[in-house]
Parts: structure tokens; C-alpha cells; sequence
């Protein structure tokens, strides 16, 4: 949405936090050293905060780190829990503790005008059903923060229809989850092969997209297919943005 890309640029002085999100090797943490050296270039002051507790390093400077209030290392060590579980529980006592933590922080560590990128987990359960993050949104907005989402999927993966609905279904999900400005973007795309077969499907109509669909489904499956792919065009609920770092003008083309 035009809000999503205004809140991305931070063109208005303000207090504005973008959440960086998307499955486990979507290109989160690249997106954002990315968007760290372009910031620079441009002489915009940005705040980098990691809010993955199971983080292990990063290729851009951090601010504000979760892993200082929990990380999984610990809570496996502890509770003996499986990484799945140990995110979980982490996140949940981030929420428990989301005030008392960011209270001194916000105050003190951060001003009027500064821009805020968090960059958070891969699991995507964290952000359909999990209340962690619809939480800490609504606490950002309390502290006077204007927030967006940035969704990242890897371009490889959306390379068929079926791949296609289901990176639709998860950026759904985050969106009605969170309702927030929201902007989907297709990453790795100086990766892809054959770029054309990703590109058909950024401006695929309903009846392109049933018909692909049903191709490859049984007969039984063609009313959803057909619901589906209605959802998706004739509501324009959601829509990819390319974003191929081997062209030099491609993030700002995304931040403009």
C-alpha cells in the first residue's frame, strides 16, 4: 500500500519502526544490512533491532538485542525444550516482559526522528497465530511509533502456482494477523534462473491462476482453486515486489 511505502521511506520526520519478517531463509537479515548501507548512503539515521532470541550473528550494526532479555540457547539449556519450542516460549516471555524491557529503552534510547528496523524470527507461526507480535505492535503504537511490515518469501520457492497460493496464504496471514501497512517482496530474485517464471505471477489474473491450478490438482479442488485465485486478484490482497540486489536501483525502487 501507498502508506506501507511512506512508512518504509521514513520520508515525514517521526518515530517509525518497520518489521522485517518471513520464513526461515527469506533473506531477512541480508535485507536488512542492505537497507543499512543504503541508509547510510543517503544519510538517513536507522536503528537496527534483532528480535530473534536463536540469532547468532548479524552483517549490520545492532541497537537493541532480545537475546540481552532471552535467547534459546538458554531457555533449551534450561527447560529442555527443541528449538521450535524453546522460540515459542522465548517470544512469550518477550511478551510477558515486552514493557519493563523496552520501557528505559524507548525513553531514553531513542528519539523523535529516529527510524526503528526490527528484524525478527522465521517461524511462521509467530505471526498467525501467536499474540506476541500483534502485542508488541499495539505497544509500539502506544509509544507513538507509526509501524509498517515488510513480508519477505524467496523468489525461488514461487516458481509454480501451488508455491505461488501458499507464499499468498502465509503473507494473508501475517497481514490479518498484525493490520499493519504492508508491503510483500519477493527476494533473491539475482538468484533465479529463469526470472520469467517468477515474473508471471507478479500480474496473473484469477482465470490464468485456476487454470494452472486446476492442472495440477484433482477435479475435487476446483471450486477452492477458483476461490483462491478470486481472493487474490479481485481484491488485490496481496501483491510481490522483486527485489533483486544485483540491480543497482532495485531497494530504492522498493523504498520509493
Amino acid at each position: 500500500s501507498r502508506r506501507a511505502v511512506w512508512l518504509i521511506c521514513g520520508a515525514a520526520m517521526g518515530r517509525y519502526a518497520q518489521l522485517v519478517m518471513g520464513p526461515a531463509g527469506s533473506g531477512k537479515s541480508t535485507y536488512c544490512a542492505q537497507l543499512a548501507e543504503h541508509c547510510k548512503s543517503v544519510k538517513r539515521q536507522v536503528h537496527f533491532a534483532n528480535l530473534d532470541p536463536a540469532a547468532e550473528a548479524f552483517d549490520y550494526p545492532v541497537s537493541l538485542d532480545l537475546r540481552e532479555l532471552i535467547s534459546v540457547e538458554d531457555v533449551q539449556e534450561e527447560l529442555k525444550l527443541g528449538p521450535n519450542g524453546a522460540l515459542v516460549y522465548a517470544m512469550e516471555y518477550f511478551e510477558e516482559h515486552l514493557e519493563d524491557w523496552f520501557a528505559e529503552v524507548f525513553t531514553e534510547g531513542f528519539g523523535d526522528d529516529d527510524y526503528l528496523i526490527f528484524d525478527c524470527p522465521g517461524q511462521i507461526e509467530l505471526y498467525s497465530h501467536v499474540p506476541a507480535f500483534k502485542r508488541f505492535v499495539q505497544y509500539l503504537r502506544d509509544q507513538g511509533w507509526s509501524v509498517c511490515a515488510v513480508y519477505l518469501l524467496d523468489a525461488q520457492f514461487i516458481t509454480d502456482p501451488t508455491k505461488f497460493i501458499s507464499g499468498c496464504m502465509t503473507c494473508l496471514s501475517a497481514m490479518v494477523q498484525l493490520e499493519l501497512p504492508h508491503i510483500n517482496v519477493l527476494t533473491k530474485m539475482d538468484l533465479v534462473r529463469n526470472k520469467e517464471e517468477v515474473e508471471e505471477f507478479l500480474d496473473i489474473d484469477a482465470r490464468q491462476l485456476t487454470a494452472q491450478l486446476n492442472a495440477r490438482m484433482g477435479e475435487k479442488f476446483v471450486r477452492l482453486n477458483q476461490s483462491i485465485a478470486e481472493l487474490v486478484d479481485e481484491y488485490s490482497m496481496v501483491s510481490f515486489f522483486p527485489l533483486d540486489y544485483a540491480k543497482e536501483d532495485s531497494l530504492q525502487d522498493l523504498l520509493a
